[in-house]
């Protein structure tokens, strides 16, 4: 059996430059990997099947980013393995954390080694993105300045950091924040490395907040702690976070949590921790 992590991202900033013909927005962001991780097992069966095993099933099997991308891996490739997948949940679902797109990395990536494809890095990242689009970014393993819809990447070094994440408790529709008339479309382009990322912004984050006090709430407890370089939301929500330079920062700010917030801290990662090599 062949165990695997499969961790969450932030977006240190998230900006909508532009919309395309078919819909999809055109995007400016930096993705940054958390030392937090779903854990995902898999076992190679004697037929075809592609079985996904959880503790709780929150969602149909069929629609489950694991078990959709196996499918689409196997049917591309032409394997006729099958697998048992073991998902171990731990990064909330809705949360903009990434988790079912990082889950869906992880098994292209797993399922490429255990089946003896030998597919290269971009054939899986092209892959990736017809599962959606934060699955390649894990699947590139690195740090990245994302653009287009956030397939076209590049590599990017990030000091080191720590981040306080609070977790609301709501599970926000990406669709339907994209689709809000409240969002701003017009941001202006910037380049990457002559652009502070502090100063940057996400654009999704006041439709969030109006649509969500609770998130709004979240943010502003974040912004009254010290030692923050940056406090902001993820993706399309609902997960907020603050950075901080320190562990030590980060612990102190931590147990500053009031009682019914959840959150947790998290070191930042430059490298996804599965370190694979596919260049």
């Amino acid at each position: 059996m062949l165990t695997l992590p499969a961790p969450a991202k932030l977006n240190l900033f998230l900006h909508v430059i532009g919309r395309r013909h078919d819909g999809y927005h055109l995007l400016q962001t930096v993705f940054r990997f958390l030392d937090f991780s779903d854990e995902l097992s898999f076992e190679l069966r004697k037929d075809s099947v592609i079985k996904l095993h959880m503790s709780t099933a929150i969602i149909p099997e069929e629609e489950n980013l694991c078990v959709r991308a196996a499918k689409l891996l196997q049917q591309e490739s032409g394997a006729a393995q099958g697998v048992d997948i073991f998902l171990k949940k731990q990064i909330p679902m809705g949360g903009g954390l990434g988790g079912g797109s990082s889950d869906a990395a992880t098994t292209l990536l797993a399922l490429n080694q255990l089946w003896g494809l030998g597919w290269e890095k971009n054939g899986l990242m092209k892959l990736g993105v017809k599962l959606g689009a934060d699955v390649p970014v894990f699947i590139f393993g690195r740090s990245a300045f994302a653009e287009g819809i956030g397939e076209k990447l590049a590599p990017i070094e990030l000091p080191s950091a720590w981040y306080l994440v609070l977790v609301p408790s709501v599970q926000i529709s990406t669709a339907k924040i994209f689709a809000s008339k409240e969002l701003t479309r017009n941001t202006i382009p910037i380049k990457i490395p002559h652009f502070p990322i502090w100063q940057g912004h996400n654009d999704l984050e006041s439709v969030v907040c109006r649509a969500y006090p609770e998130v709004a709430n979240y943010l502003e407890w974040l912004k009254q702690l010290d030692n923050t370089t940056i406090v902001r939301m993820s993706g399309s929500g609902s997960c907020v976070f603050a950075e901080f330079a320190t562990e030590i920062a980060a612990k102190a700010a931590v147990e500053q949590i009031p009682a019914g917030i959840n959150g947790f801290i998290a070191q930042g990662l430059n490298r996804h921790p599965m370190c694979i090599s596919m260049d």
